[in-house]
């Protein structure tokens, strides 16, 4: 081969660029779910004595799912106080709910479900399990894309419909997706409340059996589909994702850059299409894809211009 072929070959292989971010020990991601977890949990007596906290916080939602009922709670879940809010006083929308709901939406997108979810760092961990995981062929993948629809379903039905118009015998609207669903509530609420009060554990029937069977269900999909409640059941997920594209934090791809090796959609937890569509209702912004890429095509922050954007790509 000669010297000038072999110089072309060289000057076509990607560059590497020294910026580019790399994950090194803890990565930052998992070091915000920590903190997080901690902080919307931070009532540690509540978890001594089996109590829910009731101070003043309580009454101000959190931008994740994190179960009124979980004895270290310190504000409420958004999803929790909506379905009581809409299942409340007929009549009359829940402003401050689903403001609160717009303001993360608007503020965050999915950023909420990436790095400040507890439920999110549960599935996360078990992930890493080191078994076997499925390959993810041409038959999955449409499976997976398919029941994605269904934590709209939720959100629709179980959050919003349900609580609205589905009243019980005795008159009460209950929250449905709280009531039958959500293993975070179970984890967090029903599991820590049961293990620091044995007067609940006595009165547990039926109801808690199913929630415990729904909760082993997520946590054993957990370990071999990473995050398979965010992808297919939750409903805050399906809010947020509503506001990905529109959000003040957006992800942005440099095709110029991008060499199309497809790194970050190898390591992507939500199995995103990442070049061909970055900023996707499932992008939980957890930023994988960009600490992996070769190029240092991928960015993120807060919305700006395509061409300030390509300013900064460029320095």
């Amino acid at each position: 081969m000669s010297g000038m072929h072999r110089n072309r070959i060289n000057r076509s292989k990607p560059k590497r660029y020294p910026d580019s971010p790399r994950l090194k020990g803890m990565s930052f991601q998992r070091m915000v779910q920590l903190v997080s977890a901690v902080l919307v949990n931070g009532y540690l007596v509540g978890f001594q004595k089996g109590k829910i906290y009731t101070g003043g916080t309580k009454a101000v939602c959190v931008p994740v799912l994190n179960c009124y009922s979980c004895p270290g709670a310190l504000g409420a879940c958004p999803i929790g106080a909506l379905q009581t809010a809409v299942g409340g006083i007929r009549g009359h929308f829940p402003f401050y709910v689903m403001g609160s709901l717009m303001l993360f939406g608007i503020i965050l997108g999915r950023v909420a479900c990436g790095f400040l979810c507890p439920f999110g760092l549960v599935q996360d961990l078990l992930y890493k399990i080191p078994v076997p995981k499925p390959e993810a062929g041409p038959k999955l993948k449409k499976a997976d894309r398919t029941a994605r629809y269904l934590k709209y379903v939720i959100l629709a039905a179980a959050v919003i419909l349900l609580p609205a118009f589905a009243v019980t015998k005795s008159g009460v609207r209950p929250p449905y997706f709280c009531k039958y669903i959500c293993p975070a509530g179970t984890l967090g609420g029903g599991l820590t409340l049961m293990a620091g009060n044995p007067a609940l554990r006595e009165l547990a029937g039926p109801l808690f059996l199913w929630k415990i069977l729904v909760l082993i269900a997520v946590l054993a999909a957990a370990i071999f589909i990473s995050r398979p409640f965010c992808r297919y059941l939750c409903p805050l997920g399906a809010f947020y994702g509503l506001f990905n594209r529109f959000s003040f934090f957006q992800m942005s791809l440099n095709k110029d850059r991008c060499v199309g090796c497809k790194k970050c959609e190898h390591v992507c937890p939500m199995a995103v299409e990442v070049t061909e569509n970055i900023n996707s209702p499932e992008c939980i912004r957890c930023g994988k894809c960009k600490a992996v890429c070769p190029a240092g095509a991928i960015s993120s922050g807060l919305v700006q211009s395509p061409k300030q954007s390509r300013e900064d790509m460029e320095k």
